[in-house]
């Protein structure tokens, strides 16, 4: 990590999640490498109300859809959703169906770590989350949160945190 990273800018933290409280919470601190930031990070987010995990949730698109812009935000989503850019036809239809299920049950995106997985793993994912109750799926959703946000915070360190 750079010399001058230590304290990461809220607006540049904001790129790697969206809730505001969280990224207050984060730059109002100093880290020695990315570990440390990591763990502040987590314990952040383990300390989110609801609504600020649903404004984070809000940030981001619907699984199989692509962001679009040309900012960190849509750039990380469309390479976290990579793995998806081969689904079929019939995956992407119960992807879209999915979604809308999740979303009518939750109130809330379907959120996955999608880095490394594939269309039909995610499609097998949203279907067993389905099931869930909702306060289970509350903690499966910010534990993917926490994924996500850990993935763009080591790319925003490697980009040089800016």
């Amino acid at each position: 990590m750079e010399a001058g990273w230590c304290a990461p800018r809220e607006a540049d933290l904001l790129a790697c999640c969206a809730s505001r409280r969280w990224a207050r919470t984060v730059a109002a601190g100093r880290y020695d490498d990315l570990a440390a930031l990591r763990a502040a990070s987590a314990r952040a987010l383990a300390e989110l109300d609801w609504d600020d995990v649903l404004e984070a949730l809000a940030a981001h698109p619907r699984i199989g859809d692509r962001a679009n812009g040309g900012g960190d935000v849509a750039r990380w989503s469309r390479g976290e959703q990579s793995g998806l850019d081969t689904m079929t036809e019939d995956v992407r239809r119960a992807l879209l169906e999915g979604n809308l299920a999740y979303e009518k049950s939750f109130g809330h995106v379907f959120l996955i770590r999608a880095t490394g997985r594939g269309a039909t793993e995610v499609l097998a994912e949203l279907r067993a989350r389905l099931r869930n109750d909702v306060e289970t799926e509350r903690r499966v959703a910010r534990a993917e949160l926490t994924e996500i946000v850990d993935l763009r915070l080591a790319a925003l360190a490697a980009e040089g945190g800016r």
